[in-house]
């Protein structure tokens, strides 16, 4: 049974504001899907406009919690300030899986998986607003949160952290192969063409220690795990 069967939250491209017209067929309304796509990303971008009714796009760190997006930035943005204020938004993470070579420059493209989240944010205080900046962490780095300094007062002052729910949202996923026109498969020159797909792989390096690290200072194991994950 769907999320909005048991009277939850809607299915993802479900509203008349998230449904997929272009290439409907890459639709996903699983909410799980969503899920996975938003806790594989490490960035989002933010739609803002400004009090002179300019765009922006800002891009954030951020982390899933529950069935929200949580992320952080100065006090002394306009932007977050906009944002906070009741603005209207909509924010994207977007994962690319891969390059596609087809026969033809029309048909090539990429493999990818995107989200895209429709709504209004709430500025995050007191314990809630803590407890966010700990799953921001713990989703860029996992297991730092709890092997290094805690934010002072004076830091928590100067950091402006919002949620957006995942109330209107919408998941576009495309995987597979080349897509030819049929023509071209049987075309005596453009069939000999080499056409596949070339994945993306992202990856982490070896751990470099700073140099204020006291001799011998020892590399964590959940570090080194970072690039396991």
């Amino acid at each position: 049974m769907t999320a909005a069967a048991h009277g939850a939250l809607p299915d993802p491209g479900s509203t008349a504001r998230t449904r997929i017209r272009r290439m409907p067929e890459r639709t996903v309304n699983d909410r799980t899907v969503l899920h996975a796509v938003l806790d594989a990303g490490r960035v989002a971008h933010v739609a803002v406009v400004d009090e002179d009714g300019q765009p922006y796009v800002v891009p954030v760190a951020y982390a899933r919690r529950g069935d929200e997006v949580v992320f952080h930035g100065s006090t002394g943005s306009r932007l977050f300030r906009g944002l906070a204020a009741g603005q209207r938004t909509c924010l994207t993470v977007t994962l690319m899986d891969g390059l596609v070579a087809a026969r033809s420059a029309f048909e090539s493209g990429m493999n990818y998986r995107g989200v895209m989240v429709l709504g209004v944010v709430r500025r995050l205080d007191g314990d809630d607003e803590l407890d966010a900046l700990r799953v921001i962490s713990d989703h860029l780095l996992p297991g730092r949160w709890s092997d290094c300094r805690p934010p002072t007062p004076k830091e928590r002052a100067a950091t402006m952290t919002l949620a957006l729910p995942l109330d209107e949202c919408s998941v576009k996923v495309r995987t597979g192969g080349a897509e030819d026109d049929p023509a071209d498969l049987v075309d005596p020159v453009y069939s000999r063409i080499w056409a596949g797909e070339v994945p993306l792989v992202e990856s982490l390096g070896e751990p470099v220690t700073d140099e204020h690290c006291p001799a011998g200072t020892a590399v964590p194991d959940y570090v080194r795990g970072w690039a396991a994950s």
